[in-house]
């Protein structure tokens, strides 16, 4: 293509000289072939250039300077002439040659710094490494110039008909970019893209190492916490009602004391209060076990929302006639199951009467829209500051360290009411606490505001 693009542009400038001839001195008209030599010069390079500067010399000398159709001169000075003109033509095309190369290398430059930003950028963003090594792959090949290549982490031998380039940083074999056997790649842009690649993705590489082991420290951390915050919720809610059934026990079998009637009856309810508390405690536990290992089971059936509000209440016992209920005439029935809403509610109105100043009323009200149904808590105790809100959900929070219990009632409530696939949230209440459960209406599901 050179070849014939040369010959083509020879011509072509010959066919001007031809032209101009009658009108201009014929040998300052050999300048003209700069025009055939520079963009054989710029595309396809010096020695090309080069030859065509030599055959535009020849061809002017052949049809233009006396005698025509030979290569001999009459005038002597024609001799110099043509001369300057064959180096002229040489040193432009070798020039432009030149220029030719600064900026390929340039582009090529450009592409590899390109390919390294946005690899960078991609992958230091979060995207996964697994994810984006097939385009990182593709991306290789372009810059050196193949039409496939492979990338594979760590050090990988070579396939059947493939080459193998390393990819090391600090003597660490990061990856192998595998490529076709036959590909022909620059060794100048391997040797100066691969190692800028290589130390990318070390970085890459060794960042996940980092995060994948901050995680397990945290994970263990978190462990951590949430084992001394059991031992501490087993020595003293588990041991206190276990200390005050020992002590009523001992006291009932203890013939040496004499215990009138009233006195019997007042400890036999004590152990069976506190074995009520204990028995309550255990069962939390044994709920948030179940809920943390995804172990809950879910049998959901159409339920009227007075229903389940009617079970919670039964369920917190006497305190109930402290809760004010509003239910709207037209509630709907939701898809749920029974035993988990009960579970919410009855620890939601729990904690709103524990926190409630005595006397005051606890408020049970429903709202529902297009999609979900809303029952909300409100009490008039102290309220919660916006971390609070949030972190009284989280396993053996307490709102209030003066406060009986483990604080699992609202985790488990949460729990439970993922389950079904409801949402659960604090919302903010300058009077008081305020709690929310939505309910996904038969189909839709339910979407924290």
């Amino acid at each position: 293509m050179g070849a014939l693009a040369g010959a083509g542009a020879v011509a072509l400038v010959t066919g001007v000289i031809d032209l101009l001839k009658p009108h201009v001195p014929v040998l300052s008209l050999g300048a003209l072939y700069l025009f055939a030599v520079l963009p054989v010069a710029v595309i396809w390079g010096a020695w090309l250039a080069a030859g065509v500067s030599v055959a535009s010399m020849l061809a002017f000398n052949w049809l233009f300077l006396p005698p025509t159709h030979t290569f001999h001169l009459r005038d002597s000075s024609n001799w110099l002439a043509l001369v300057v003109y064959l180096a002229v033509a040489v040193v432009v095309g070798v020039l432009a040659a030149s220029v030719r190369r600064r900026r390929d290398d340039a582009e090529q430059r450009r592409k590899e710094s390109q390919v390294l930003a946005q690899t960078a950028t991609d992958l230091l963003r979060g995207e996964s490494l697994e994810d984006g090594l097939a385009r990182l792959a593709e991306l290789s090949a372009g810059v050196l110039g193949v039409d496939a290549a492979r990338l594979e982490l760590g050090e990988q031998a070579p396939g059947p008909g493939e080459k193998a380039l390393p990819l090391e940083a600090s003597r660490r074999s990061v990856a192998t970019l595998l490529l076709d056997g036959h590909a022909a790649v620059d060794e100048a842009v391997a040797r100066r893209f691969l190692p800028a690649l290589a130390a990318l993705l070390r970085v890459v590489i060794d960042r996940r190492t980092l995060e994948a082991e901050a995680l397990e420290a945290e994970a263990l951390r978190r462990s951590d916490a949430v084992k001394t915050a059991l031992l501490r919720a087993v020595s003293h809610d588990l041991r206190s009602p276990l200390t005050a059934i020992l002590a009523s026990a001992g006291a009932l079998g203890n013939r040496s004391l004499d215990l009138s009637e009233s006195d019997r009856a007042e400890l036999a309810d004590a152990i069976r209060e506190e074995a009520t508390r204990l028995d309550r405690v255990v069962g939390d536990l044994l709920d948030l076990s179940r809920l943390e290992s995804g172990a809950v089971e879910v049998h959901r059936e159409l339920w009227p929302v007075d229903e389940l509000v009617a079970q919670a209440l039964e369920s917190v016992g006497a305190r109930a006639d402290r809760v004010v209920v509003e239910i709207e005439a037209d509630a709907p029935p939701v898809l749920v199951d029974a035993t988990h809403i009960e579970r919410v509610l009855a620890n939601l109105i729990d904690n709103a009467l524990k926190f409630s100043p005595p006397g005051t009323p606890v408020v049970v009200r429903t709202e529902h829209g297009a999609t979900e149904l809303r029952i909300h808590v409100v009490d008039r105790g102290p309220g919660l500051s916006a971390d609070q809100r949030e972190a009284l959900f989280e396993p053996f929070a307490r709102g209030d360290s003066r406060t009986k219990g483990a604080g699992l009632g609202l985790a488990i409530a949460r729990g439970f009411a993922a389950a079904n696939g409801a949402a659960l949230w604090s919302q903010d209440d300058p009077t008081g606490g305020h709690f929310v459960l939505a309910l996904a209406l038969a189909g839709e599901p339910a979407v924290k505001a």
